[in-house]
């Protein structure tokens, strides 16, 4: 594996318009290829909005959502890649031939799609469809996975993912500055966003409090570490619907540091050269050789019913 320049991006999304988004998806792509990146990563629905999908029917649902690798997205992304010889990484829904419903997730290349993901745990809209499988992938001669939001919260997606040989694994979200059962979770105002500009400290702090960055650091770097992986972390920041989300977009090494982060409310993407080296050198990479599976095996294996009970989803819910 040769050393590999990759970028992680955020943006404030428009719900429902693909054309804007697929154009800003467009001008980061550029600018990042221009700084001498290959990849570039976008957060978890990018191409379509995210939040407001919890409104639609499955009729409004099924018109979003487009065939993949066929649909009109894909072949705009391919565009992309092909323009700024980038190979580009974004989200949007699915849709297949029998009308079930994904959140999905696609690395787009000039040749066009490389690899498809859906997420093993959707909940934004009930009449999603839950993925089936893994996703590991080679990219300049790196291997890589996938895993949406929420499924990194489940700590044996992100073992499994590594366990099947990935050395990077993309984790575009739509996460922060929700309501949880969490000491200081909660919304963040959207009127600071709205003043950003006349007080940028205040959003500053909501946004690294423990609304938002603070939490985040409590888990991320640990899914690096723990696995020996680097970590391509993608979020939105502004208005998603009629939440308010921070961005934060960053990439993390095996060794759980961060390499480089999106620290301002702009469109932006945060950028670093990895290298092989750290792979080998992590304590994850350690940790991975010395696994006993005999001894909990058929612990991890047993039967259980699952449950998934999103805070923030149901405090709408119950306020709306």
């Amino acid at each position: 594996m040769d050393n590999l320049r990759i970028s992680s991006a955020q943006f404030e999304n428009r719900s429902g318009d693909k054309e804007y988004n697929l154009s800003v998806i467009d001008k980061l792509a550029r600018k990042a290829a221009e700084k001498g990146s290959k990849v570039i990563a976008f957060h978890e629905c990018s191409v379509t909005g995210y939040t407001f999908a919890r409104h639609l029917d499955k009729k409004q649902m099924l018109d979003l959502a487009e065939f993949i690798p066929e649909g009109e997205s894909i072949l705009k992304l391919t565009e992309i890649a092909k323009k700024y010889d980038i190979v580009v990484l974004a989200g949007l829904f699915e849709k297949d031939k029998n009308e079930r419903l994904f959140k999905a997730y696609v690395c787009v290349d000039k040749n066009g799609l490389v690899a498809k993901y859906r997420k093993l745990h959707p909940f934004i809209n009930p009449h999603l469809t839950p993925g089936e499988s893994y996703c590991v992938f080679d990219l300049f001669g790196w291997k890589c996975g996938i895993l949406i939001c929420y499924d990194n919260n489940i700590i044996e997606n992100v073992r499994a993912t590594a366990l099947l040989g990935a050395n990077i694994i993309f984790m575009p979200h739509v996460t922060m500055c929700t309501p949880s059962t969490r000491p200081g979770a909660g919304f963040v105002d959207p009127k600071f966003w709205e003043n950003r500009e006349s007080d940028t400290n205040s959003l500053r702090i909501e946004f690294d409090g423990l609304k938002g960055r603070a939490w985040l650091m409590k888990w991320l770097p640990s899914r690096a570490y723990d696995n020996g992986v680097y970590v391509v972390f993608s979020n939105p920041v502004g208005m998603d619907d009629d939440q308010l989300k921070n961005g934060c977009s960053m990439i993390i090494d095996p060794f759980g540091d961060i390499l480089d982060e999106c620290r301002t409310f702009n469109d932006s993407f945060a950028t670093a050269t990895i290298t092989p080296e750290k792979l080998t050198q992590s304590g994850g990479y350690r940790y991975l050789q010395a696994r006993r599976p005999e001894l909990y095996g058929e612990i991890l294996a047993r039967e259980h019913k699952s449950e998934q009970k999103v805070a923030w989803l149901n405090a709408v819910k119950n306020n709306g």
